[in-house]
């Protein structure tokens, strides 16, 4: 693979660790495990036998955290301590042919990861405020598909992958900024006090 599709597929990886850090690493060590990727050396760890094993599992309890109302919120303050990180290693990682990893990759996975964790968890804050727990359910199900679903495609078109997880995150950004502009604009005002 050449160098700009594995810058590709590390900022894909970043993103959808910021939505999923333990099914992307599952995701990656599953796909290397089975010889449908030729991992970088850096990232061969994601392959074995325990990592599969640890990160599946938290992967299954992440699944159906995220699926309660209030408690995915938990989960998702918590998770910013994983997401971040595991953003950054997968991004400087994937461009690793000798496992040292590149600060500036570092910092670039770092950051997408932050921004995907920060608009998935904002926009699930934003779901719990409604009574019913069906938007919540749909919200966490879809997430699931992206990662699972990008995670498939980046196999076979790194860029398209991308491509399609970017505009689908800034759409997604654009909707709860008008969903927050639209809230915070039908607030009433404050009644001025008399002098």
């Amino acid at each position: 693979m050449s160098e700009a599709h594995l810058f590709a597929i590390g900022i894909l990886l970043a993103w959808l660790a910021g939505i999923r850090a333990y099914l992307t690493v599952f995701g990656v060590g599953l796909a290397g495990a089975l010889g449908w990727l030729d991992l970088p050396e850096a990232l061969q760890a994601t392959s074995s036998p325990w990592v599969l094993g640890v990160s599946g599992a938290l992967a299954a309890t992440e699944f159906l955290a995220d699926k309660i109302p209030g408690v995915d919120s938990v989960w998702d303050l918590l998770q910013t301590l994983a997401r971040v990180p595991a953003g950054a290693f997968l991004a400087a990682a994937a461009l690793s042919p000798d496992g040292d990893l590149g600060a500036g990759m570092l910092a670039a996975g770092g950051g997408v990861a932050l921004v995907s964790h920060l608009l998935k968890s904002g926009s699930r804050a934003m779901l719990n405020t409604s009574p019913e727990p069906v938007s919540n359910v749909a919200a966490s199900a879809s997430e699931d598909v992206v990662v699972v679903g990008a995670l498939a495609l980046a196999l076979a078109y790194p860029w398209v992958a991308l491509a399609l997880v970017l505009t689908i995150g800034f759409a997604s950004a654009f909707v709860v900024w008008w969903i927050w502009r639209w809230i915070f604009k039908r607030r009433p005002k404050p009644a001025a006090t008399p002098s």
